[in-house]
């Protein structure tokens, strides 16, 4: 079965349970199979006051929108050449196409499916995950990602998963990461629109999965370097 066929069948059984449900995932599952790193991000839900219902994953086929998307799309790009310094001027200008082309290999999950409002509220976003968390671990389970990168969700991420007595590495430049069940690393990073220069938080991340992909408690044999 393929990975669209799971989620279909996951989100059957789930969608009932949240208003507005927004499906996610995959963008493209040719692309993201066949990327040298499969990359997963993570996110809180998505801002919709308007009430959901509707699938990210063509909205992000769409070309998505700059808010969030673009560093989402720096961030891939950065991380497919993790053997070389990517220049700031090859990143400052990204348009819809960029976007479209550079965001069909990953998955994008959000672990409150029914939207929110620009700012999360906390209580009801906890409620949220606490009582949809078998559901998230399914989710998860069937992308085998080789980084996982948590925007701005990586504690609750992490307790979702029930890995929360699990060890919390921290790279040399402080940022936390966590292995998951199938000892690939998941990055507790920052979200992309975050509140930071553009140029630091690119390169944070990028700096940070580096250090993980050489670090010997990840668990790399199954990972084909970028090049």
């Amino acid at each position: 079965m393929s990975i669209y066929e799971d989620e279909t069948n996951l989100f059957k059984s789930w969608i009932g349970k949240r208003e507005g449900f927004v499906v996610d995932g995959v963008v493209s599952e040719e692309h993201y199979v066949n990327s040298s790193l499969k990359l997963c991000f993570v996110l809180k839900e998505v801002n919709d006051e308007g009430g959901g219902g509707w699938d990210l994953r063509q909205f992000i086929r769409d070309g998505a929108r700059w808010q969030t998307w673009d560093n989402i799309s720096r961030w891939v790009k950065c991380i497919s050449k993790l053997d070389k310094d990517v220049c700031w001027s090859e990143l400052a200008n990204i348009t819809e196409d960029d976007r479209k082309d550079t965001l069909k290999s990953i998955c994008a999950m959000n672990l409150k499916k029914s939207p929110g409002g620009h700012t999360t509220i906390k209580a009801s976003f906890n409620k949220v995950v606490a009582e949809d968390k078998e559901y998230i671990q399914k989710q998860y389970s069937l992308y085998n990602p080789d980084i996982t990168v948590c925007c701005g969700t990586g504690w609750d991420f992490r307790w979702a998963l029930d890995l929360d007595k699990t060890e919390v590495y921290e790279t040399s430049r402080g940022i936390s990461w966590f292995l998951n069940t199938d000892g690939k690393a998941v990055v507790m990073f920052a979200h992309p629109s975050a509140r930071v220069q553009d140029s630091l938080l690119i390169y944070g991340l990028a700096d940070a999965v580096r250090e993980i992909m050489h670090n010997k408690a990840f668990k790399t044999d199954s990972v084909v370097p970028p090049v």
